[in-house]
């Protein structure tokens, strides 16, 4: 065992410019980072340090972390499919999208028969903006706002005065149900709930995904399997839908999560700490809200030093990404792109560039090979020899 600890954080939707078969998704000139840095003045020395930004050009300029960017090999472009690769889950579909003309009428006619609500909605939209074109006569009619991000994903909204959050999730496992034929599955039902008034709906904290079961044994599996921890903070633990997960913690927004990640840096144990900031991609990615997605990342950079004085010696911090949404494209949708890998640790004496990884996998496969487990992932290429 080469490090003790190894604590993994996914920037959710920070890609750093299109993949090889990009155009083939529509998103010829997609660049999350790249696209935001052109049409903002991006500050973020803590993570220039640590090679943040050679990512976007590769070439071998100095840092403080070893840097590179991994190529997607999953079908999709969302948090689902990013986040199967990032643990070797291999998955050889795309999860069913419903951008073009909206959920199948049979399919909306089951889920109204089986949770005796109306629907409303139907459409394709960021989270804030459906709630704010449809939260008004979701108040008068009792409806459940029913919508998709783009994603693989079926969002079912609701105001907490009118269906209570529980009610609420109560309504979710029945779509999650619902959706679980073949010719509708979707890869996650999302209970969203918001509050407010007509004029300042807002979101809360109290989001849920509900995930399909992943289709075979992950790196969590794997580490829990061998009685390593798996620490969970933020919607990991969603995404894997629980599967080999030992300790969750729940984080309504990107910096509560950071915080918990720094309270969790104090305590004594061996294995995974694994935290989602979502906040990227729910908040500004799909909203298009370039300022917003800037000042976030300058946020988490002013974190980065508190983070780094908690590493011990024997700990290992991996960040990374797991899909692009860049708010500089048309639309509402995730973008192909490339992710970000740093990879830090206080004893590396001379850390630089990394040859580019083949796969989000290797992340994985690394985290295996630190604890010299005999059971292996289904994919990956470990890099843990290359770190020095």
């Amino acid at each position: 065992m080469k490090f003790k600890r190894v604590f993994l954080i996914v920037l959710d939707s920070l890609g750093v410019g299109g993949a090889s078969d990009s155009e083939s998704y529509g998103d010829k000139g997609a660049n999350t980072l790249g696209n935001i840095i052109k049409n903002y003045d991006l500050f973020i020395p803590n993570l220039k340090k640590l090679g943040f930004l050679n990512t976007l050009n590769m070439n071998n300029k100095e840092s403080e972390a070893y840097y590179t960017i991994a190529r997607p090999k999953n079908k999709g472009k969302d948090s689902l499919s990013g986040h199967y690769e990032l643990m070797c889950i291999e998955n050889n579909v795309s999860f069913k999208t419903y951008m073009e003309n909206g959920f199948p009428r049979d399919m909306l006619e089951a889920i109204a028969n089986k949770t005796n609500k109306g629907i409303i909605g139907n459409i394709i939209g960021s989270p804030i903006n459906v709630i704010n074109r449809l939260g008004a006569r979701h108040m008068e009619t009792g409806s459940l706002i029913i919508y998709t991000t783009g994603d693989s994903d079926l969002e079912v909204s609701a105001h907490e005065d009118i269906i209570p959050i529980n009610e609420l999730r109560e309504y979710a496992e029945i779509i999650r149900n619902v959706c679980e034929r073949e010719e509708w599955k979707v890869g996650r039902v999302v209970a969203r709930p918001f509050n407010g008034t007509p004029d300042n709906f807002k979101l809360t904290t109290d989001t849920r995904y509900y995930t399909l079961t992943p289709p075979n044994k992950s790196v969590l599996d794997i580490l829990k399997n061998n009685e390593l921890q798996v620490i969970s903070i933020g919607k990991v633990c969603d995404l894997y839908n629980g599967f080999g997960i030992t300790k969750i913690i729940k984080s309504g927004n990107n910096q509560e999560g950071i915080n918990k990640l720094i309270d969790i840096m104090d305590k004594n144990f061996t294995g995974l700490c694994f935290l989602n900031l979502s906040d990227f991609d729910t908040i500004y990615g799909h909203n298009r809200d370039v300022k917003g997605y800037a000042e976030e990342i300058e946020n988490l950079d002013v974190e980065i030093p508190i983070i780094l004085n908690k590493l011990e010696l024997d700990d290992l911090l991996i960040i990374t990404a797991d899909h692009g949404c860049d708010p500089t494209m048309p639309g509402f949708n995730h973008t192909r792109e490339n992710v970000p890998v740093l990879a830090y640790s206080r004893i590396f004496k001379e850390p630089k560039q990394l040859d580019v990884l083949e796969s989000l996998s290797d992340i994985g496969a690394t985290i295996v090979d630190n604890y010299k487990l005999e059971d292996r992932p289904w994919m990956g290429t470990s890099f843990l020899d290359k770190l020095k």
